[in-house]
């Protein structure tokens, strides 16, 4: 395992995962539940889950396209959905 990508992987996605939509909804769902560690699990089970799907999803195209297509297209896509949110606000 390369431990310089899990590190900087982790920094990514904790750092983008700050005060989001979706720890939004797990706060709000954890002050109106008694089973506090049932929201913890479900979050982490989803987040996992989308990670797992996200992960697989990037080896599959990693197999038709070079590396650098797929990271200009995910690039662009950022930037589209970045423009939109700001245009449809």
């Amino acid at each position: 395992m390369d431990i310089k990508t899990l590190l900087a992987t982790f920094g990514l996605i904790f750092l983008a995962e700050l005060g989001d939509k979706t720890q939004f909804a797990a706060l709000c769902l954890a002050a109106d539940s008694q089973s506090r560690l049932a929201v913890f699990l479900g979050a982490s089970l989803a987040l996992v889950t989308s990670a797992l799907l996200a992960v697989l999803l990037g080896a599959f195209l990693a197999r038709c396209f070079p590396p650098h297509i797929v990271k200009t297209v995910g690039g662009v896509l950022f930037i589209v959905m970045g423009v939109i949110m700001l245009i449809t606000r």
